[in-house]
């Protein structure tokens, strides 16, 4: 099993700004996420955590880590969020679906997020079987590698969010399905 977890909250995030590559922290709202995911995450036996490389979900994993006794394992690259380019740091918050997507055009291409994370989960499980897997990354990430897995659009995650993944549905997924 694994455990698809977005890091908690971050200034940036509660001001509705587009952060993907940009490395900022987490809040105080964003640790209390992540203290809440963690407790909840410990009422299971876990093997392995690892975290995209920045510093909003390493601080989560950290955190989830202490609740569920275990140190991040590694940071996996194929994790960090989407690469909004040069948006990144721009505001969402009032703007409707066309200004949206209009901001979003020159964006890392969903389905290559879903891409990288897709195969990323395949090695991190095919590294470590029958194992259950604590995974702390984003919401964009998680959302599409959901979508793309589940054939439907997944909804929102929210900040501190764990969403349970069989890893058969991910072992089984064929990498041709991830082209886009």
């Amino acid at each position: 099993m694994l455990a698809l977890v977005r890091h908690g909250e971050t200034d940036w995030n509660s001001a509705g700004r587009l952060q993907g590559h940009t490395d900022i922290p987490l809040n105080e709202l964003g640790r209390r996420q992540a203290n809440d995911a963690g407790a909840k995450l410990a009422t299971e036996e876990w093997n392995l955590l690892v975290s995209s490389p920045l510093r909003r979900a390493r601080e989560t994993a950290e955190i989830i880590g202490k609740h569920v006794g275990l140190s991040i394992s590694c940071t996996l690259p194929g994790l960090i969020e989407r690469d909004f380019r040069d948006a990144e740091g721009t505001v969402l918050l009032g703007m409707d679906r066309p200004e949206i997507d209009k901001v979003l055009l020159a964006s890392e291409p969903e389905a290559e997020v879903a891409a990288r994370s897709i195969a990323t989960l395949q090695e991190l499980v095919n590294a470590n079987p029958d194992q259950r897997i604590i995974v702390v990354a984003h919401g964009t990430l998680i959302r599409v590698t959901m979508g793309l897995l589940r054939g439907e659009a997944h909804a929102h995650v929210i900040n501190g969010e764990a969403i349970e993944l069989d890893p058969d549905l991910l072992l089984g997924f064929e990498a041709e399905h991830v082209a886009g």
